[in-house]
């Protein structure tokens, strides 16, 4: 089949990339080279970073100098925390993130060169202050005081102590740094492309990542985690779920957290957080969370012959430990902001405008009438 006439670009291939790679029939994830699961057990979301943006994994050299310059760049300007405090506080989470990394730019002193090494230096710098801006939205609309960066801390063990108060469990910290790897790149997913599309134009790497942001708000992309956690609260109780999925599939209700463009089998990244989010629920003393969504991933499986998808279990591990749901997509973009970097790097080292064609399918010899006429 030709592309022409094909929804949403599926299975053209727009560009070439050496970042990541999507092995669809065989359920593989491949960041640079390396297959996540690897990652996953060795790595951490600080050497991932490093690894998309250089290519490579660091020496202890690097490593040690990438940590120093990370933790260094986590606070936030205070005149950005004016801004956050004089928004409404109905002010959804999403929203406060685009403005926030929007706003940012203006206290960026490479902001306006778009050079690789200007590049890598701000994509370090966001990837550092975006968590710290998200916990400080939760603490402002909550109205609780601002917790600062702790400089001796992991980037995930920091995100949790900026949002809760407290430091995390050694388990959170390993499910969220292990969430934060799987969820790093995903080649040219909607929000990447988009950000791709602004880099095309040679605009900076803040202007890329906000146009990332407001692509990820979608339900449909990085919102789709959101909406499972609402399933199931909807479900209620374990032993609900399958009378719940099946009438929600007899009815023909759109269940999030299924599904993919590229993987034909099981997503590789669903197996890591549904056992994550097992070792919660069991730490806690609920695994509710995690039976209710068994369930519906039996039921669909059987019935609709789709898989899980990332989005199914890793709102379940957020939920376990004491996320508010609305905070799962910023959270989502706190770990994508290092794949985004790498594209728009990328997209500026071979640049070519993005500019695609439609299919028009509207009239073409139409004859003007004259308003009084008409």
């Amino acid at each position: 089949m030709s592309s022409e006439g094909k929804g949403g670009l599926e299975d053209v291939v727009v560009s070439t990339s050496d970042i990541c790679f999507i092995d669809g029939r065989e359920g593989r994830l491949v960041y640079r080279g390396f297959d996540v699961n690897d990652l996953v057990e060795h790595s951490t979301f600080e050497e991932v970073a490093y690894l998309l943006w250089h290519g490579g994994l660091p020496s202890r050299k690097e490593m040690d100098a990438h940590l120093k310059a990370l933790s260094a760049a986590r606070k936030l300007p205070p005149k950005l925390l004016d801004i956050l405090r004089a928004l409404p506080k109905k002010t959804t989470p999403m929203e406060v993130l685009r403005t926030g990394v929007s706003a940012l730019s203006a206290f960026d002193p490479d902001a306006a060169d778009n050079s690789r090494e200007a590049t890598a230096r701000k994509a370090l710098r966001l990837t550092a202050q975006m968590p710290t801006l998200v916990a400080a939205w939760e603490r402002i609309r909550r109205g609780k005081a601002l917790v600062a960066p702790n400089p001796k801390l992991s980037l995930a063990a920091n995100f949790l102590y900026m949002l809760r108060g407290t430091k995390p469990h050694p388990l959170e910290e390993k499910t969220f740094d292990v969430a934060l790897i799987l969820h790093a790149d995903h080649e040219f997913n909607a929000s990447t492309f988009a950000a791709r599309v602004t880099a095309a134009t040679l605009s900076d790497l803040h202007s890329a990542i906000v146009s990332a942001i407001g692509a990820l708000k979608g339900p449909l992309h990085g919102g789709a985690n959101e909406q499972v956690m609402l399933m199931v609260e909807q479900i209620g109780a374990p032993a609900k779920a399958e009378a719940w999925i099946r009438k929600a599939l007899a009815d023909k209700v759109r269940v999030m957290g299924f599904g993919h463009r590229v993987y034909r089998v099981a997503d590789p990244r669903a197996r890591h957080l549904r056992r994550l989010a097992t070792e919660l629920g069991q730490k806690a003393g609920n695994t509710s969370y995690v039976e209710i969504l068994d369930t519906v991933a039996r039921v669909v499986t059987e019935g609709k012959h789709i898989f899980p998808n990332v989005d199914l279990y890793s709102g379940a591990a957020y939920k376990s430990m004491g996320i508010p749901t609305d905070q799962f997509t910023p959270i989502f973009a706190l770990s994508r902001v290092a794949g985004w970097a790498a594209h728009v790097m990328e997209q500026h080292a071979n640049n070519r405008l993005i500019r695609p064609r439609a299919q028009y399918t509207g009239p073409t010899h139409v004859t003007y009438v004259p308003i009084d006429r008409r």
